[in-house]
Parts: C-alpha cells; structure tokens; sequence
C-alpha cells in the first residue's frame, strides 16, 4: 500500500475532481519545447470514420465494463491507495496528451483499477483508462514505469489507432456486430460497438506499437518520470513473457530486443525534457509494498 504521504498528496483526486482536472488540462501542457520523438504524421484511415461515434461508443461500452466489474467486485473504490496512486500518475500525464492530438482536450477522462490478476491496461478512445492490479502487483512496477505504461496507453487513444484500424477493417468488410442497436449508428456501430470488446485483443500494428512507446516515452518524460524506466518497464514484460502461456498483454503488446534496443536511442532525446520537469515540478513518488 502507499505511504501516508502520498495518500495524503494524491487523495485530492476523486473521480468528479480527476474529470474536473482533465477535462480543462489543456492550458496545463505549458512545456515550449517541441516533440523530440519523431513518430510522422497520424494515419490517415482514421478520417474514414467519425470520431464523435467511435468516442461515443466507447463510452457506451466502457461503462458497461465498469459496471459489470463493480457487480463483481472487482472495480475498486475511490480510497484505494492504487487506485489513487494511478489518477495521481494520469492527471500528470495527460495534459501532456494532448500535444498529440487536439481533440483529447474535450475528452471526459476517466481512470479506473480493476482487480484482476490479468497483466493489463488499456486506453479506450476518448480517454477511458483501466488498470488491472495484477500489473502493478506482479511486475511490482515503480511509479516511473507505471507512467510509462499509461503513457504508451494514452498514445494509442491520442493517435486514434483502434479508430484507424476499425476504418481499415470496414473498408475490407471486415465488420463485426455486437448489438449496434444499443448505440443507433447504423453499420458504422456494429464496428463501433465492438470496441470494448476487441481493444482488449487488438493486435496493433508495428508502426502503432512504435508510435505508442515513443510518444508514451516522451509524455511521461514531460511529467517528469525517469525516461530510463521505459526500459526496465519492457524488460520486466519481456521476463512476465516466459513460456508458451505469456500475460495476454504481451499477445497485443510484443516484447523483444528489437522494442527494448529503439527505447535506448530514444531516452536520450527525451532526457533534456526530464530534466525540465523535474525542475519546475517533480512528481511525489509513492513507495508501494
């Protein structure tokens, strides 16, 4: 559990308060410098597709889970001290968000804890953020690297990448339908509505992969969390990866040398950034046993 000091520092942030905060971060991201990652521009698939219903839809489905998880038990409380511990983590990641993507300023934010021993996170578009306890418990991640882990989340839904991919999908004919008549977007919601559901098993490309982890990088970097633990965070993956039978994260989110070998060029280029932050405001660190 987190020490009384950092209960204390991040119990300011309730859900309403954390929505408060997101929802008007946008004149938060001060930081002058321009990005130092070089990831190209965002695809162009995803304007195929209105982001209004995706964002909608994804709202629809995200609270379903959420409700579904609270019926069993598994959606924590405000008071939990991870639970606390994460929103801290998102409300100084994302104002930095959203020099990614301009729309992510009028997104409702939420983030919420799972408990599950599932090795898992994801970022739903339009913000929605879960965490599974079983990834800050069994990688026994730091704060550092947990930001790392959100970030290279929030960088999926910024850079719209399921909305590219569900463009993608409906171009080839590739829909699937789970009931669009819940969300009344006709053709358009049956591939919508499936967002919940496939976000979870998504296999995102290898340019998506590589965008999230250098925008991720960069984001946390500007929040000021250490750069250097974006490495340690792929490492602990690569060793939770062992076996035939890896986390399922690790089946959407592949580790290997290849990922770990482009963090290393790029931690520097993000140093300066770290330095910055750390300057002007560096985070609380909680000590979590």
């Amino acid at each position: 559990m987190c020490q009384m000091c950092y209960a204390k520092a991040s119990a300011w942030m309730p859900r309403r308060g954390f929505l408060a905060l997101a929802g008007a971060a946008g004149a938060a991201a001060a930081t002058p410098a321009l990005a130092q990652v070089d990831v190209g521009p965002a695809s162009r698939a995803r304007g195929l597709v209105p982001a209004e219903e995706i964002e909608a839809a994804s709202q629809q489905q995200y609270a379903e889970m959420m409700a579904k998880a609270r019926q069993q038990g598994a959606l924590a409380p405000d008071n939990h001290p991870q639970l606390q511990r994460i929103r801290y983590i998102a409300s100084r990641l994302i104002p930095h968000s959203l020099r990614w993507n301009d729309r992510a300023k009028s997104w409702r934010w939420e983030v919420n804890l799972l408990g599950s021993k599932q090795i898992n996170a994801f970022c739903m578009p339009g913000g929605k953020i879960a965490i599974f306890t079983g990834i800050l418990d069994q990688l026994q991640l730091t704060d550092d690297e947990a930001a790392n882990v959100m970030g290279h989340e929030i960088a999926h839904a910024v850079r719209e990448h399921a909305r590219a991919r569900i463009a993608k999908q409906a171009g080839t004919g590739a829909l699937l339908s789970l009931g669009a008549q819940l969300f009344g977007l006709g053709q358009l919601g049956d591939v919508a509505a499936n967002i919940g559901t496939q976000l979870l098993t998504l296999r995102f490309s290898r340019e998506d992969e590589i965008e999230s982890d250098l925008i991720g990088l960069e984001m946390a970097a500007r929040a000021a969390y250490v750069p250097d633990a974006s490495v340690s965070l792929w490492e602990k993956m690569g060793k939770a990866s062992g076996g035939n039978q890896g986390p399922a994260f690790l089946s959407t989110h592949p580790t290997g040398p290849d990922r770990l070998q482009r963090l290393r060029e790029n931690v520097p280029k993000v140093r300066g950034l770290y330095q910055q932050a750390v300057a002007v405001a560096p985070p609380v660190k909680a000590q979590v046993r």
